[in-house]
């Protein structure tokens, strides 16, 4: 593998719960290369969320590091893990995290004017990505107004309008039907095959299976890593996982 671009080195995560500990992660170990699109399945309460909160600096492990690139994660402050997110790192939640008081448009430009782009170019970008996922007539609509499938795509533009160096996605079609599933699909393979690296966390398999590599977590480990080989165009890649709804 290459030098990896995001990295976990023996990742602990303990809570405490009634007084007890709970061992979320227990050393895990996870380096994703420059371009590379990992996919992470695994049981509810296996610590794929955790893991993925951790990686985007949401989260701090009760021990081991974070890296990306050549910069440590868990070491830093609030307020510097937020400068690195908004310049390179993009999160897609399983619950939206949306800004209720702001439209749709405000939601995805958000991040682009925080990251300093001209008024000009963040509604150039959120245009261009509300036109992909096809929503672009829910611009100026309040998040509670939309269906969960649309917020879900709200979501995924405002991760993407910085083309961050990585994109962390939580679930990213688990609220989609067949149609838009292919939509979101398309636009990730698009940005994988731009160079993005993308780790994304999802239950199902044919999502999965647009991954280079595919990491099954049980009990807060890694135990199982599949190679899928190279990645493929998004056309391919595609063809390859909606093949059973043809």
């Amino acid at each position: 593998m290459n030098d990896p671009i995001l990295e976990a080195r023996a990742v602990i995560r303990t809570f405490s719960s009634g007084g007890e500990p709970v061992h979320s992660l227990r050393g895990v170990d996870l380096r994703v290369a420059p371009g590379e699109l990992v996919a992470i399945m695994g049981a509810s309460g296996s610590g794929k969320s955790t893991l993925l909160h951790i990686l985007a600096g949401l989260d701090r492990p009760t021990s081991g590091e974070v890296w990306l690139e050549a910069t440590r994660l868990d070491n830093r402050s609030e307020t510097a893990l937020a400068v690195l997110r908004r310049r390179h790192v993009g999160v897609v939640f399983q619950s939206f995290n949306l800004v209720s008081n702001l439209t749709v448009a405000d939601n995805v430009e958000l991040p682009a004017l925080l990251a300093g782009a001209s008024a000009g170019e963040a509604r150039r970008r959120r245009q261009e990505l509300l036109e992909r996922l096809g929503i672009t007539d829910k611009a100026k609509q309040a998040p509670a107004r939309l269906s969960g499938g649309q917020q879900q795509r709200v979501a995924l533009a405002r991760a993407l309008v910085n083309k961050p160096t990585v994109l962390l996605a939580d679930e990213p079609t688990g609220n989609l039907d067949t149609a838009t599933t292919r939509d979101v699909l398309a636009l990730l393979c698009e940005c994988n095959a731009e160079g993005q690296a993308i780790v994304l966390v999802t239950h199902d398999s044919r999502v999965a299976s647009i991954a280079s590599r595919v990491l099954t977590m049980t009990d807060g480990l890694i135990s199982d890593e599949t190679v899928l080989g190279e990645p493929r165009d998004s056309r391919e890649s595609l063809r390859h996982v909606m093949r059973v709804e043809a």
